[in-house]
């Protein structure tokens, strides 16, 4: 498909924002699938922190 303009390539033959939001959805999923595992590993980490610094107070 060849375009003869940016405004064209945006547009997609009016299906555009259909094309756009698609990217932009699974953009947001593969961020959310890479972010929560690294967001849960720190969480744990703090707590197994926590927990030892509790068992080495008593």
């Amino acid at each position: 498909m060849i375009f003869s303009s940016i405004s064209d390539f945006v547009d997609m033959g009016h299906h555009g924002l259909f094309v756009w939001s698609a990217y932009g959805i699974c953009f947001l999923v593969l961020s959310i699938n890479v972010a929560a595992p690294i967001l849960a590993r720190k969480r744990y980490l703090q707590q197994e922190a926590r927990r030892l610094r509790r068992e080495t107070e008593k």
